[in-house]
């Protein structure tokens, strides 16, 4: 995972601590506690999602050995093939979700680098100082919903994609591309559809309006 990548990670989970009307937060006090307690989440996230994993798998696979137990009776055939599937299924959300999980431990250990750190510290001010424009623009473009009325978590990542965008001359397809991958891990399927429309939008007005 790219240094930036953790960094804007990071952003977003410390945003997750913050108030969205305290601007007082972004002083560095505040921001060292803030960054502290998003670490402490993430461990937390971490630990809950090996055990919820764990827990899953043991299910998955008492589920097999029922399939197979079952073809040995007078089952339907397409009754032990559906639960079959059905076992196979659960047993590869639970693969993928300790697929996703592997990223959390590195993002732990490389959040205690000085650069990233500062990095995503620096994202979290760029976004509370300027959160109220930032809102504006986005309302501008959310066509029909206004941007306080998503979770907060698509609201965040919103922001930290627009500050890439306008701030630190981050490619546009990286920005989207890297906000999007937030969404998967953080949102859900509607997040991300609507996270990827809204920066594309953004992009396409603020590409229109500097032409």
């Amino acid at each position: 995972m790219h240094s930036r990548s953790l960094a804007r990670e990071l952003a977003l989970l410390v945003l997750g601590q913050t108030s969205e009307t305290d601007a007082a937060l972004a002083e560095q006090p505040a921001m060292d506690g803030l960054l502290q307690k998003a670490l402490d989440s993430l461990m937390i996230l971490w630990r809950e999602t090996l055990d919820g994993s764990a827990a899953d798998l043991e299910r998955a696979q008492q589920s097999l050995l029922d399939s197979e137990l079952n073809q040995d009776v007078s089952v339907p055939t397409a009754t032990v093939t559906s639960h079959l599937r059905s076992s196979i299924s659960a047993a590869e959300q639970v693969l993928n979700g300790l697929s996703a999980c592997l990223d959390l431990p590195r993002l732990l250990l490389l959040a205690d680098q000085e650069q990233i750190r500062q990095d995503a510290l620096s994202r979290v001010r760029l976004v509370m100082e300027r959160r109220s424009a930032i809102d504006t623009r986005l309302d501008q473009v959310m066509e029909g919903w206004r941007l306080n009325r998503l979770p907060r978590i698509d609201r965040d990542i919103l922001r930290l994609a627009v500050v890439d965008l306008t701030d630190l001359s981050t490619p546009a397809a990286v920005a989207i591309s890297e906000a999007v991958e937030l969404a998967n891990r953080y949102s859900d399927e509607q997040g991300r559809r609507m996270i990827n429309g809204v920066l594309r939008r953004f992009q396409n007005a603020a590409s229109t309006a500097s032409a």
